[in-house]
């Protein structure tokens, strides 16, 4: 054998010889994964201030009360996928109603972190039929909770398919303007699916009329949220041009279902109130002579005798 190889040979072996020392001693050093426990569990709810449903306490309770909580057992028997699936399931139904997505991993410290992002609430729906529930920004339902946050409330004739499909581009297109979503404060759908818009300032309703009808959800999303944007951007003009010269509380009642006109009610206090303001005053009583009253109080005083 050439020297030269014979050199390069014995080099390879001497530091395959010193990685596998390496590895043995870290691996004596280390201890076994398998016997490992989990020490610690991280969880983060993302946006907890905007949404506000959930906390990690209340994350920890409810993995809990499945006995999916890691803490404590082994990492070996610990499966991120099982978690994040109890959470916030990839098909659908069963997991944390509130619980958008779910992200679990472990870490070589014996430590589980689990990142949480909530569900939006978008809106609270009041049905006459009793149903009581939000709608997120997908038109996904979530059960009444102990959530208080300022959200538009709809009531009247809703169901939860109305309220998933023609509902949902509705309030998104009045959250999506800054003026809408603190002007309006309650939407009530009649029983002919017309739509009340009841305003927060002004003591006003604005009446948009029928949602536009469709097939297919994305359909629905664009035809609803061009219809909504039309109306509000003609109101929004009715009050730049309107309202700020005869007063926020001249009419109870703007109707803009109709393209070409707004057709208005009086507001029927505002009416009596000036009503009462043109009243002609009433003509002042002359006083009568000290002498007239002292007779009268004469004949007062002698009849008051009489009796």
């Amino acid at each position: 054998m050439h020297p030269r190889a014979k050199k390069i040979i014995i080099g390879t072996l001497d530091v395959l010889l010193g990685v596998y020392l390496l590895l043995a001693v870290t691996s004596f050093n280390k201890p076994k994964t398998v016997d490992r426990v989990c020490s610690k569990v991280e969880i983060t709810v993302a946006d907890s201030s905007d949404a506000g449903f959930l906390s990690a306490a209340e994350i920890k309770q409810l993995l809990q009360n499945k006995n999916l909580y890691p803490l404590g057992k082994k990492m070996s028997t610990i499966n991120p996928r099982s978690l994040e699936e109890a959470m916030a399931p990839r098909g659908g139904g069963g997991g944390i109603p509130f619980v958008k997505t779910a992200e679990c991993y472990k870490t070589e410290d014996g430590h589980v972190c689990i990142l949480i992002t909530q569900r939006t609430p978008l809106i609270r729906v009041k049905s006459l039929n009793g149903d009581d529930y939000y709608l997120d920004d997908q038109g996904g339902t979530m059960p009444n909770s102990k959530y208080t946050s300022d959200l538009i409330v709809v009531t009247g004739a809703v169901t939860k398919s109305y309220a998933r499909y023609y509902i949902t581009p509705l309030a998104r297109a009045i959250m999506a303007s800054e003026f809408w979503k603190n002007q309006i404060e309650q939407m009530t759908i009649t029983k002919d699916l017309g739509v009340d818009l009841v305003s927060r300032v002004g003591n006003h309703i604005i009446y948009i009329g029928q949602l536009p009808w469709g097939k297919y959800k994305g359909q629905i999303d664009n035809s609803v949220t061009a219809y909504v944007n039309s109306k509000l951007d003609r109101t929004l003009n009715f009050y730049k041009y309107g309202l700020n010269k005869v007063g926020w509380n001249k009419y109870d009642y703007i109707d803009v279902e109709l393209d070409n006109q707004i057709v208005c009610r009086k507001n029927s206090h505002e009416t009596t109130q000036q009503a009462e303001q043109t009243q002609p005053e009433q003509p002042k009583t002359e006083a009568k002579p000290d002498t007239e009253k002292n007779e009268k109080r004469s004949k007062d005083t002698l009849s008051h005798h009489d009796i």
